[in-house]
């Protein structure tokens, strides 16, 4: 029987690199996790919160033309690449240049379900299944060497791989340890220039760290940072905060007014270490996550 619009993708879990044996491994590709529903020349996508988004991707209306079937259920990642090839996650949600699907799974063909063969067979599936072109492709996956792989990643400035174990099923709505995402992170040192004001059970400390990065002499907003802090830390950093408030904005130019709005001042004198996804084409660090201070300007 056929599966029908929409469909709940299987998702995996975050975790580290698994051992080679009993592994396949693939890029992580930074981008939206997409459905495509393929039935005879009409393509129908679906974002991974089972809304419809066809319209919003007409370079892909012809997919159809590249399935060597009447109808398919495909699991993809939406991106848009820089100038360099890589996905990056601003560029798919600015959608200013095409995006591209990278097909990684299959669920049905001509009507048959098939999340119920291994990773493997499904796998090949696909790739008789897909004719490539410059707006979706199969991008390739290896069994083992999961370490070279994801070095290589991280050279590239990629997000990282998914490991997927060998003979695993395609599991519906399921966040299964058979599929395990193991993300690239970065240490970056920040200078703080203010903090927003907590709510919940952060009320009384803060909800997160404002901070930027020096280009020449302006500080230039670079987003902020709310997770990473331990009760004792918040504490101890709430009151360090309030001794540098300051009524000037030392970032230029200002964050945006929505950020300016409930922020809170601070001399620019604290050093902040940050571990991140990555730095975005605007500036701005994405998944941050607190360290620790790494020192101060002395002021």
């Amino acid at each position: 029987m056929a599966l029908q619009f929409p469909v709940e993708p299987m998702r995996a879990v975050l975790g580290t690199l698994p051992p080679d044996d009993g592994w396949a491994f693939e890029i992580k590709w930074d981008g939206y996790r997409t459905l495509a529903f393929v039935n005879g020349t009409r393509t129908r996508l679906q974002s991974s919160n089972r809304i419809d988004v066809t319209h919003k991707y007409p370079e892909l209306s012809s997919l159809a033309e590249g399935v060597h079937a009447t109808d398919a259920v495909l699991d993809a990642e939406l991106v848009v690449n820089d100038d360099l090839g890589r996905p990056r996650f601003e560029l798919i949600q600015q959608h200013k240049r095409q995006a591209a699907m990278y097909l990684f799974d299959v669920l049905s063909i001509d009507g048959h379900d098939v999340t119920g063969l291994p990773y493997e067979q499904r796998r090949q599936l696909l790739a008789d299944l897909i004719e490539p072109s410059d707006n979706w492709t199969v991008p390739s996956h290896r069994i083992g060497d999961g370490q070279p792989l994801l070095d290589a990643t991280a050279a590239q400035e990629l997000e990282g791989v998914v490991a997927k174990r060998l003979g695993s099923t395609y599991q519906i709505g399921k966040r299964s340890k058979n599929w395990r995402k193991v993300k690239n992170r970065r240490r970056l040192d920040a200078t703080v220039g203010g903090y927003t004001t907590g709510t919940g059970n952060r009320s009384t400390t803060f909800g997160s760290l404002l901070v930027g990065r020096w280009d020449a002499d302006r500080l230039v907003f670079a987003g902020g940072v709310g997770t990473g802090f331990t009760t004792k830390a918040l504490e101890a950093i709430t009151a360090t905060l309030r001794e540098l408030r300051t009524e000037t904005c030392p970032f230029d130019p200002p964050p945006p007014r929505p950020v300016a709005r409930t922020a809170t001042w601070v001399e620019p004198v604290l050093i902040a270490t940050l571990e991140i996804a990555e730095v975005t084409n605007d500036g701005l660090v994405r998944q941050s996550s607190f360290i620790g201070f790494s020192g101060s300007t002395g002021g």
